[in-house]
């Protein structure tokens, strides 16, 4: 087992991590850039490593820096959380080089599934389905519309390097065709430096649903159940829960296996997420796979009752797992809370919070790594804290989240506590009816 790891990360998540390293005896490097000095993964880990001002390439994306953080602290592994360079296969690779177990997925399986073109063409070697689209990248303008007119309207072009909705277009018809290919591939450059497009069939009503699953280094591999995602803003996700309202026994049995051939295709070791797109007639299409714990990971525990954490720290140091999957036994509902204003297009409000009381009771968790009197520094992703619940059904659920997101005082920021309390009134959502697009009709009230 790991003697000392060093947290490749900030905020909650690297709190999260230092939890259950102290929970099993393993002693943790904090890194931090000057604008998270008082951030509380800072004060809980047995050391702290500065290792640069706040722009994220000079601090949390500089490998050299972090490696250099824990070659000083003697670190015998680095994990990296999720975002920065959780999947970047030079981190993964340079963590090997310099013998430091890099507790994640290993380079080459972090390359076959961080190129999407790449990733859905191993699906489809792999049987898993996919989404009807273009074999490998899109280059010829021509041949892309040709390609466009077989598949069938609309499609949806998408960067191959890309994430968090940058370099996408959706193409309902062929005159539109040109203008959409330019501006996407030109966004896609510019966000990724790569232009690299390629193409699919547009999945109309979709509901996004991922199936988490684990790989040990010898070969066994499992599926931990489902999370719905479908409530999402511009491609970035705001709640989750599972069991997802939409899933039967039977879809979850396949989705279920589907993902376990998505992680046996690239033998894959640790913690990872197969995402799915599920039409209106329960039809799932592959559409990427995270070789790295996701930030939703924490409703996951809730339901089966497991440390995802831990298990990703045990295969790592080369413990073997059960094979054994595992289904929810209860409802799990989480909300990320953000410094942004609803009522102002969900623009970021960094600044000092002045006032944080966090709610509580049976069933309520809250990952966070802010306190009163802490600033939310303007460099980094906005999040404050992550709302979870768990009760015996979506119902209790659902009337939980309600109950603690009234409970929670946060003054001094703007935050999406508001939206949420709406979104939780509304009929729709809670009889489940939603996909991808409900948010595109949802209307925000402002308050009197």
């Amino acid at each position: 087992m790991f003697k000392k790891i060093l947290i490749a990360n900030r905020g909650e998540i690297a709190l999260r991590v230092i939890r259950t390293c102290r929970e099993m005896g393993i002693k943790t490097v904090a890194v931090y850039s000057t604008a998270d000095r008082e951030s509380l993964h800072v004060r809980f880990a047995d050391e702290a490593v500065c290792i640069g001002p706040p722009p994220s390439k000079e601090s949390y994306l500089n490998m050299v820096r972090i490696i250099a953080a824990a070659e000083i602290t003697n670190a015998d592994g680095i994990h990296p959380g999720y975002g920065f360079l959780s999947e970047n296969a030079k981190f993964s690779k340079l963590c090997q080089q310099h013998g430091i177990k890099f507790i994640g997925a290993l380079p080459e399986q972090i390359e076959a599934m961080g190129d999407k073109a790449t990733a859905k063409a191993t699906m489809k070697t792999a049987g898993v389905p996919c989404i009807p689209g273009s074999e490998g990248l899109v280059t010829d303008l021509t041949l892309a519309k040709k390609e466009a007119k077989k598949i069938g309207y609309p499609v949806i072009l998408k960067a191959t390097a890309g994430g968090g909705g940058k370099g996408m277009r959706l193409v309902w018809k062929e005159e539109e065709f040109e203008n959409a290919f330019d501006t996407a591939s030109q966004e896609a450059g510019a966000a990724f430096g790569n232009a690299g497009m390629y193409m699919e069939k547009y999945i109309e009503e979709p509901r996004h649903i991922e199936i988490q699953i684990a790989g040990d280094q010898y070969g066994t591999f499992c599926h931990m159940s489902e999370r719905d995602c479908s409530i999402q803003r511009r491609h970035q996700k705001l709640v989750e829960e599972t069991p997802s309202p939409f899933m039967t026994k039977a879809l979850r049995k396949k989705m279920g296996e589907a993902a376990i051939k998505a992680a046996a295709s690239v033998n894959y070791e640790g913690v990872g997420t197969v995402e799915f797109l599920v039409d209106k007639n329960r039809n799932f299409y592959f559409m990427e796979m995270n070789t790295r714990i996701q930030v939703e990971h924490t409703i996951t525990e809730e339901v089966i009752d497991y440390d995802l954490v831990r298990e990703q720290i045990k295969i790592a140091a080369g413990v073997p797992i059960s094979g054994l999957n595992y289904e929810p036994t209860r409802c799990a509902i989480q909300c990320r809370i953000n410094a942004e204003d609803p009522f102002n297009n969900f623009r970021p409000t960094p600044g000092k919070i002045t006032t944080y009381h966090a709610p509580g009771g049976h069933g309520v968790r809250v990952d966070t790594h802010v306190y009163a009197g802490y600033t939310i520094p303007p460099n980094y992703d906005s999040m404050i804290s992550k709302l979870i619940v768990v009760a015996a059904t979506r119902e209790e659920a659902l009337n939980k989240m309600e109950r603690a997101l009234g409970e929670y005082v946060i003054e001094g920021v703007s935050t999406t506590i508001p939206f949420h309390q709406q979104l939780f009134q509304n009929e729709q959502f809670r009889a489940g009816d939603f996909n991808t697009k409900f948010l595109e009709g949802f209307e925000l009230k402002r308050p009197a």
